[in-house]
């Protein structure tokens, strides 16, 4: 098994002498998304109309399920596959830029998902907006070679168009919604409709070009709606639709609380993390009551709940009533990286800083951002630390032993930890950051990496389940488009979920 980021510096894919072969998968010109670019920002502006003037999902929602289930889809919503008591499948969460760090991800995924019987897209499988238009790049193309089905759940950026292109791939070339009735002038509703970013139409060459791309008999999935059951092997795997703004409608929570009852042991795939960055999201539902709830109650026999959207991997064991529920962040798919240096020391559900775990480590993720900063702002030698140095700082300030011991002592200057301080590291919790909120959010938010991460490592992941009757082994790979870590992805976590 190769180095991983716990084990050296070379294993975390700092200074690698070859760079990974997955160029050679990408098309020829590839469009680089970039974050700061006013025309994506207004192109994606729907989760703020929704939050200002009221979120259409739900009703959306609903119409979508509707006439899926009129063209015959399952009214139940369940997918009853075949598949035998030992099986496994792959996760991999917020994919779809369609640029290098999507691809560099692919070559690992592909050696681990060897054997593997489908794999699962774990939120926004295409940036910026969802539009139909991007699929051929940022799914046929990159997972061309990937052998079994692809089922999704959509995250938010795959409901800036109304979902109408994930509806297209996923749930059988579903046909645009009908018009409907426009609001009453200078209402909420009318003010909504006047901002809202509409669908553009695609283009039906390029989609049926991109759709051949996956075209064997064995890639093909169709999904009864944008949230569904899986019943196969041993357990119940459980896909919800968060929309724009992170909950759910009361319709798809009642269905929730239905196809969670019993005894099969479940893991629910969502597009919004219950735990992440050391915090507890329990996702609303409206009416009442929240998916956590639903999770928790130990008649449902939940084991896992892995959540995309922020674009790192986490891990919780939380103790519920004498069990131990993993929750997971598996958002490292393909998309810029989010900081987990940012995290402070976690205390959250009987869950201590020892239980945690985080790919990239915080350590490695601070190194990543001052190199970042310091090109963005020209401030090279000011922002840059090495990974010793930003490893040492960030064990300072949450009260640790450094994850991956430095090689020799390193002193920490006023510039290390101003730096530090400067890109918003986590601290614990008795000692609180210097900088105000707003600074911070400034720093950990507003300059987000974006598009400007070209060149490894990029610190992707993404996660193999194996699953027999009397466990699930969940591990977590890297990608760092490096070589080395193509040849032999490394094993960034794993841990073991007993079923009986």
């Amino acid at each position: 098994m190769s180095e991983s980021s716990r084990d050296t510096v070379e294993g975390a894919g700092w200074a690698a002498a070859e760079r990974g072969t997955y160029r050679q998968l990408m098309p020829g010109k590839v469009e680089k998304l970039s974050w700061l670019n006013p025309r994506t920002l207004w192109a994606a502006r729907n989760g703020v109309v929704a939050s200002w003037f009221g979120d259409p999902t739900g009703r959306t929602r609903s119409r979508w399920v509707a006439e899926r289930v009129a063209a015959g889809a399952p009214a139940d919503k369940v997918i009853r596959r075949a598949d035998p008591d030992r099986f496994s499948f792959m996760v991999v969460g917020d994919t779809g830029e369609g640029d290098d760090p999507q691809y560099a991800v692919v070559p690992g995924f592909l050696k681990v998902a060897q054997g593997t019987s489908f794999a699962v897209i774990a939120s926004d499988v295409i940036y910026p907006v969802g539009s139909t238009d991007d699929y051929g790049t940022k799914f046929f193309q990159p997972y061309r070679d990937y052998p079994a089905p692809i089922y999704a759940v959509p995250g938010n950026h795959d409901w800036y168009e109304d979902l109408g292109g994930f509806m297209r791939v996923f749930c059988g070339d579903a046909p645009p919604l009908p018009p409907e009735p426009a609001p009453h002038a200078l209402s909420r509703a009318w003010w909504r409709a006047l901002l809202w970013h509409r669908p553009r139409p695609a283009d039906e060459q390029r989609l049926a070009q991109a759709r051949s791309l996956r075209s064997a008999p064995a890639q093909r999935a169709v999904q009864p709606g944008p949230y569904w059951a899986i019943d196969t092997g041993p357990v119940r795997i459980i896909g919800i639709d968060t929309g724009l703004l992170g909950t759910i409608d009361a319709e798809q929570g009642a269905w929730l609380r239905e196809v969670s009852q019993g005894p099969r042991p479940k893991i629910l795939i969502t597009g919004s993390p219950l735990y992440v960055d050391g915090e507890h999201h329990p996702c609303a539902i409206e009416g009442g009551g929240t998916v956590d709830d639903i999770v928790r109650d130990p008649a449902h026999r939940y084991v896992a709940a892995i959540g995309g959207d922020i674009h790192n991997y986490q891990r919780y064991p939380v103790n519920v009533d004498g069990r131990t529920l993993q929750y997971v962040v598996s958002g490292g798919g393909g998309a810029f990286m989010h900081a987990t240096h940012t995290i402070p020391r976690v205390s959250v559900a009987n869950v201590t800083e020892s239980d945690f775990r985080c790919y990239p480590l915080r350590g490695d993720s601070l190194a990543f951002y001052s190199r970042l900063y310091g090109r963005r702002l020209r401030l090279r030698r000011f922002f840059t630390l090495t990974e010793a140095e930003a490893t040492a700082v960030v064990a300072e300030r949450l009260g640790v032993p450094p994850t991956r011991a430095p090689g020799s002592p390193v002193r920490l200057t006023r510039r290390v930890r101003l730096v530090a301080s400067l890109l918003g590291a986590g601290r614990r919790p008795d000692r609180p950051s210097r900088l105000r909120l707003p600074v911070r959010k400034i720093y950990t938010q507003l300059f987000s990496p974006g598009s400007a991460t070209y060149s490894p490592p990029f610190f992707k992941s993404f996660l193999r389940l194996d699953v027999t009757p009397e466990a699930i082994r969940l591990r977590c790979f890297a990608a760092t488009g490096n070589r080395a870590q193509e040849v032999d992805p490394p094993v960034e976590d794993e841990v073991t979920i007993p079923l009986v």
